[in-house]
């Protein structure tokens, strides 16, 4: 891991503004999903052993709740490995930067959005590093919703078996999904007990607590691999879309975008 900077709360800041527009001008969806997620990945895409060189020896970043697209090619854009000016193509059509990764874009380690296919791909890749002998933490944002989805476990129990300590898995655990809050569509608490019981080292943290998030990724599970719940705010940053399930799917209007610009530039 890089050292730390001193300004995650203003780099979030505008991480937050600019996904907003990218949302507003697309009239696509899952703001309050990116808003949840954006502090959490303003930490990991700024301490992350990656550049746009993405050497073999990198950290790896498998983003399994791909609906957070617009938040991840932003920081790529922020870190070089693709242009700035591609962001203005999202959501357009015949762009290849749609609301949901895809590794047709530089970066991407691998597709996101389809529930529980990234952890699979994650222990793939540490699993590699360790045969390889090769440097690098390979780390997997999940949501707590897919947590649910059976190939979850059947990854996590291959990790453990593996030892796979270059794996952290990190849950941006809002509490709620597409339909509904995650614990009345299938009940997945206790949490801690269940990934404790698969053999993995946990950590539950602030998700929005950028001291809490730096501390918690630059620690490795003890000769397993690590699974960090981060206990966030779907929306988080605009007052009126905070908790609000109703912005997984809704585009903002334009009064919502002015409102939410406006708290975003205080």
């Amino acid at each position: 891991m890089k050292a730390q900077i001193k300004n995650y709360n203003e780099v979030a800041r505008i991480a937050r503004i600019k996904v907003l527009d990218l949302i507003y001008k697309a009239q696509t969806s899952h703001m309050g999903s990116n808003f949840s997620a954006i502090d959490i990945l303003t930490v990991l895409y700024n301490t992350a052993n990656m550049d746009k060189d993405m050497k073999p020896d990198r950290d790896r970043i498998v983003i399994s709740k791909g609906w957070v697209a617009a938040s991840v090619y932003y920081f790529l854009s922020e870190k070089g490995i693709i242009p700035k000016e591609d962001l203005e193509t999202f959501c357009q059509n015949g762009s290849k930067y749609v609301g949901l990764v895809e590794p047709e874009v530089r970066g991407i380690e691998a597709a996101g959005g389809s529930m529980g296919f990234g952890l699979p791909f994650g222990v793939g890749f540490a699993l590699a590093k360790k045969i390889k002998k090769e440097r690098g933490m390979v780390f997997v944002l999940m949501g707590d919703g897919e947590v649910a989805i059976g190939t979850t476990w059947e990854s996590a129990l291959i990790a453990a078996q593996q030892k796979l300590d270059n794996l952290t898995v990190i849950i941006d655990a809002n509490g709620l999904q597409a339909m509904g809050k995650v614990n009345d569509v299938l009940r997945i608490e206790p949490l801690k007990d269940k990934w404790k019981a698969f053999g993995w080292d946990v950590e539950i943290i602030d998700g929005h607590n950028y001291k809490a998030i730096e501390k918690a990724i630059a620690t490795k599970g003890n000769k397993c691999p690590k699974v960090i719940i981060a206990k966030t705010i779907k929306g988080k940053g605009i007052s009126f879309m905070e908790g609000d399930n109703i912005y997984h799917y809704k585009a903002p209007s334009n009064e919502e975008y002015q409102a939410a610009l406006k708290e975003l530039s205080k």
